[in-house]
Order: C-alpha cells, then sequence, then structure tokens
C-alpha cells in the first residue's frame, strides 16, 4: 500500500476545525443570562440594589464582600465570572482590588465592572488604567448595567471556551506520548528544562512560556502517524519516513487556529531543522532556525539520549554529552546553545534552576501542576 507524505487524515481535519468551531456551541453566546457574580461594596443597600436590577435579567449567582480583603478572599476559594466593585472601599480602593485581580494569573482574566458615585475623568482613568473591563458612573440606569453585564459574561464565555480547547490540545498531546511507555513524563521534562535554559540565556517571560507549552506540544503532530511507524522495531522505508516527517507540519495545523499559541508554532515545526540546513520540514539553516525551537531540539535530543527507548538504552550523561559535541561537530546543532547547555550541565545548573521555577514562575509552576493532573487522568485511559 502506497503511503501518502502530504495528506492530512479526516480525524486530524476534524480536530483542526474543532477549535474554533467551539465557540459556536457556548450557550452563553445564546442568553447570556447565567453567571456567577462578586458584587464588592461598603454599602449593603448598594449591593441590594444591585441584585434587584440584575434578577430582573437573568438567574445569577451573587457573592457580595464589604470590603477588599473579604473580596480576594472570595476570589480565592470560588470560580467567578464577573466582578462589580465600588470606587470607594474601606481598606484598599477599587482600583487597588482591580490591580490584585488583574495581577494574579488565576483572575487576570476575569471581567472586572467599576461603578463609582464619582463623575471625574481622573476617576475612570485610574480605574480603566487599573485594569477594570467597563466603568459606571452613577446614577445606574437599569437596563445599561443588565446589558454591560451580559456584554462582559458573553466576553468571558469566549476566553472560557478558548482555554478549554487548549486544554484540549495540551490532553491530546499527553494522550500521544502515553502511547509510548517509554516516553513517559518526556514532555514534562522538556517543558522544565526548556524553561531552565531559557532562564539561563535571559529570556523574556512570554518566551520561556513558549518554551513550557512547546515541550508538551511539539510532537501532537504525531497523533496521526500509525503505530506501525511511530513504534516499529524495523528500519523506516522511505516512504514511511516521509509520513514521520510530516508530524511537525501537521502539528502545526492542529495548534494554529489557537491564537494564545503563536509563539509556539515556530517550535513545533522546525524542532527537527539542522543547523547546517539538512533538517526538515523547510531545511532551515543557523540563525534561521527559531530559537526556542533549537533550545527545544537540544534538550529533546538529550532527554531521548539519557532516557531507555525500545530501540537503545539509557546514556549516560557524559555519552550523551559526547553525542551533542559529535553533532555539532557535524554541523548539526547550534554549537553555541551545545556549549551553553553542556556547562550548565556541568555545574549542576539545569537541575537547580528548574527547581527554582515553582517560586520564580508561579504560572509556570500552576500549569505543570495541572498538566500532571491531566496526565494522571489519561494515563487511566489509554
Amino acid at each position: 500500500m502506497e503511503i501518502s507524505a502530504n495528506v492530512i487524515t479526516e480525524p486530524e481535519r476534524s480536530l483542526i476545525g474543532a477549535v474554533p468551531t467551539a465557540l459556536s456551541n457556548v450557550p452563553w453566546l445564546e442568553s447570556g443570562a447565567t453567571g456567577r457574580l462578586l458584587l464588592i461594596d461598603a454599602q449593603e443597600i448598594n449591593r441590594r440594589l444591585l441584585k434587584s436590577i440584575l434578577r430582573a435579567a437573568g438567574q445569577y449567582e451573587f457573592f457580595e464582600a464589604a470590603s477588599g480583603a473579604a473580596a480576594l478572599e472570595i476570589l480565592d476559594r470560588n470560580s467567578i465570572d464577573l466582578v462589580i466593585l465600588d470606587l470607594v472601599m474601606p481598606d484598599m480602593s477599587g482600583a487597588d482590588i482591580c490591580r490584585r485581580i488583574k495581577g494574579n494569573r488565576r483572575t487576570s482574566l476575569l471581567p472586572t465592572l467599576i461603578i463609582t458615585n464619582t463623575q471625574s475623568a481622573e476617576q475612570e482613568v485610574l480605574g480603566i488604567e487599573a485594569g477594570a473591563d467597563e466603568y459606571l458612573t452613577k446614577p445606574l440606569h437599569p437596563s445599561v448595567i443588565r446589558a454591560r453585564v451580559r456584554a462582559l459574561l458573553r466576553n468571558k464565555a469566549a476566553i472560557d471556551s478558548l482555554d478549554e480547547a487548549e486544554t484540549i490540545l495540551f490532553a491530546l498531546a499527553q494522550a500521544v506520548e502515553a502511547r509510548d511507555s517509554y516516553t513517559a513524563e518526556h514532555c514534562q521534562r522538556l517543558a522544565t528544562y526548556g524553561v531552565a535554559l531559557g532562564v539561563a540565556l535571559g529570556l523574556p517571560r512570554s518566551e520561556l512560556i513558549a518554551l513550557y507549552r512547546g515541550g508538551y506540544l511539539h510532537d501532537i503532530g504525531k497523533v496521526g502517524i500509525p503505530d506501525s511507524i511511530l513504534h516499529g522495531q524495523n528500519r523506516l522505508t522511505d516512504a514511511e519516513w516521509a509520513v514521520m516527517k510530516q508530524h511537525t507540519v501537521r502539528g502545526e495545523e492542529i495548534c494554529k487556529p489557537m491564537k494564545s499559541l503563536r509563539p509556539v508554532l515556530p517550535i513545533i515545526r522546525h524542532h527537527h531543522e539542522r543547523w547546517d540546513g539538512s533538517g526538515y520540514p523547510d531545511g532551515l539553516a543557523g540563525e534561521q532556525i527559531p530559537l526556542l525551537a533549537r533550545m527545544l531540539q537540544l534538550v529533546d535530543i538529550f532527554d531521548a539520549l539519557i532516557t531507555e527507548r525500545t530501540y537503545k538504552r539509557a546514556f549516560s550523561i557524559e555519552e550523551a554529552v559526547a553525542v551533542l559535541e559529535a553533532e555539532a561537530a557535524k554541523g548539526w546543532r547550534d554549537p553555541e546553545l551545545v556549549s551553553l547547555f553542556i556547562s550548565l550541565l556541568n555545574r549542576n545548573m539545569l537541575e537547580t534552576t528548574a527547581s527554582l521555577i515553582d517560586t520564580d514562575w508561579p504560572e509556570l509552576s500552576s500549569m505543570l501542576r495541572s498538566l500532571q493532573n491531566m496526565h494522571s487522568g489519561i494515563q487511566g485511559v489509554c
């Protein structure tokens, strides 16, 4: 049977199309009549008035706080869809509360509506600069506040839908890894060590997050590769190798609909390019190869070398270093990056830097914990 090297299978096509399509099936977008609202106001009468206005428009669940401290405690314990707060509070200002909400990764995308008695351009600017999504001054017109709340909840639903779609992709990547017991926790190690190498290079936070995600998603295109090719005991034929090489392009196509994953796409597509231009899929050479792809490639090769696989024993650190140096000498790897990586290994800094991620990069450690939980669930069904 002839194997095509450039055909995307129907399951893959369905997967690629499912991400953007997901938004059209969100109930919130149709009604906008439900949600968990946190009302933050020192005056109980104001909270009662808001509840009375909003109850006429939908089935909302209300949480109430008379101080900033109480509000932050509620947010820490509960899943909230919208925050409505007064600008003047007894312990901290509404602007300060808003900054705390937007400064926390877990609540940074939570829509926030500030309401105030003060009709001042300076106060409005203060609220908007603090991160408020909407700003209303009293007296409140019931139809206006209902419309604003519905609009903010629709935006929140759209964001939640994208987040769920991204989670599905990460779950799929974990499922690909789970197909081979020899690569267990491979993605997790790549994500962690990729970030450690990025920290050593002084990369900005956005690129560290892209490296972390790339560790999990770089081989997601292998979901469409048959097991007979992916885990075969014999040397691949030319036709089989052509199919295998397509996993980089397929992975990029799967993740392309997610705007949040755009920084990860170069990693997925180019992590098999070679410094001398002999790699795939585009034959890029030297610094044409994106830096993050070169970094992920390096930790990927290192982890593969020191891990037992169906076709090889686990190499020692010294043996793995020798292979990396030989491949750099052949022109396959970025020689400066290989040199830096080896120096980190020699000084035991890779493990040390990785251990610091939990304290220095809480958003990455949070992602790690959620993906670890996801991985455990997938292992139970695969």
